[in-house]
């Protein structure tokens, strides 16, 4: 098992610049990456770093199971929203 340090420098080399430095950096460009929707990146960082891990996972398992989704990032979002419980009536 590579070691995180590894990890970003390969990531590095392959993107030439580097923009990713963080962690939570990659994990939000991987959330943007599987949701097809890499015009808000940096949203997906930010909720990456501000954001508990297991509700983000949970939202992306939850949004994958749309096969037919035409905006992968609303479900996305609006799943977030209700398992942080912020979907009150």
């Amino acid at each position: 098992m590579k070691n995180l340090k590894s990890i970003l420098e390969s990531r590095k080399n392959k993107q030439g610049k580097g923009f990713i430095r963080h962690e939570f950096q990659d994990f939000g460009y991987r959330l943007a990456l599987a949701l097809g929707d890499l015009r808000h990146k940096a949203l997906y960082i930010k909720l990456a770093k501000e954001e508990d891990r297991v509700l983000l996972k949970e939202a992306l398992n939850f949004t994958l199971d749309y096969p037919k989704a035409r905006s992968r990032g609303k479900i996305f979002m609006w799943k977030l929203k209700e398992l942080k419980g912020g979907d009150k009536k």
